[in-house]
């Protein structure tokens, strides 16, 4: 994978530091002085910015020693993904040539055609309303959790257990600060859903099935708030093209060469979230069933 040469990694990202210091406050007030309902959103918001954050340190930010990377973002705020599973999982979807392969890229969100053909109908019924923005933000979680369970349940190699056996103690130090918090369990677990729900935004049309690898990551150009809580992987190729590169400096790698990316993407393009919401509120782009993959 490339990095750009005038925007990697160099020193201490203070800007990085600095958000997450930001983030970890908005968490603790969340659950410690702001108004119940007020808090649950704070909180919901908190804890998606901190997988956002996650995913930066996953990719070697902001220092230079990954340990004390890891340090700084390791507690499961979103409580269902542990760390280091979440870690292993995005590296292996790094590998460009096999994203939105049903098998090889672990967050694909397409099936195997014939496992599709096999399944009830029911559950293709919610699948496909999985595959539409509203469902996407409101079953999406539900779905993406249980999906993620099975998946590592199937595995059940050392790698994974490993990962596993941190998280539970490490869910259990999040559990006990909200425990001793004002916050009561259930809101936070409505908080938890909500941070995973904002996600889902992100991911709902990030990668494309064609046949070119590097046509398959998108460019929302118009980040806006989301583009703020995803640290501008609305820029999606950008990120898949140089991975080494510091959230807080895609937007002017990209301005640079625009229409060499647009180019790259094959004009997997939208203006704005706003875009993708309009278009997809209720109407699904993609088929559940992988459209191009044979096995």
């Amino acid at each position: 994978m490339k990095h750009a040469p005038s925007a990697g990694h160099v020193g201490v990202e203070w800007p990085t530091i600095t958000l997450i210091i930001i983030c970890y406050t908005a968490w603790g007030l969340a659950l410690w002085l702001l108004p119940l309902g007020f808090g649950i959103v704070v909180a919901g918001v908190a804890i998606a910015l901190h997988a956002s954050l996650q995913h930066e340190v996953i990719h070697g930010h902001p220092f230079r020693r990954q340990w004390l990377n890891d340090l700084m973002i390791w507690p499961p705020l979103m409580l269902t993904v542990p760390y280091a599973r979440f870690k292993a999982t995005h590296l292996a979807h790094h590998h460009d040539e096999v994203i939105t392969d049903p098998y090889d890229d672990p967050e694909s969100n397409f099936l195997d055609g014939r496992v599709w053909d096999g399944l009830p109908r029911v559950l293709q019924a919610v699948l496909r309303f999985n595959n539409t923005m509203v469902g996407r933000v409101t079953l999406g979680p539900l779905i993406g959790t249980v999906s993620f369970i099975l998946s590592d349940w199937r595995i059940r190699d050392r790698a994974v257990l490993h990962g596993w056996s941190w998280h539970v103690p490490a869910v259990a130090i999040v559990v006990g600060v909200v425990a001793v918090s004002p916050m009561p369990i259930w809101a936070y677990l409505i908080a938890a859903y909500i941070g995973m729900a904002i996600l889902k935004v992100r991911t709902y049309l990030e990668h494309r099935a064609t046949d070119r690898a590097s046509g398959r990551s998108v460019i929302i150009e118009r980040g806006g708030i989301f583009g703020f809580l995803f640290l501008n992987n609305n820029l999606h190729v950008v990120h898949h093209m140089h991975p080494g590169v510091a959230w807080y400096a895609l937007p002017a790698v990209y301005a640079r060469r625009k229409a060499h990316y647009l180019r790259r993407n094959g004009g997997y393009f939208y203006a704005s979230y706003g875009e993708v919401f309009r278009r997809y509120f209720l109407r699904a782009k993609d088929p559940v069933a992988h459209p191009l993959w044979r096995r």
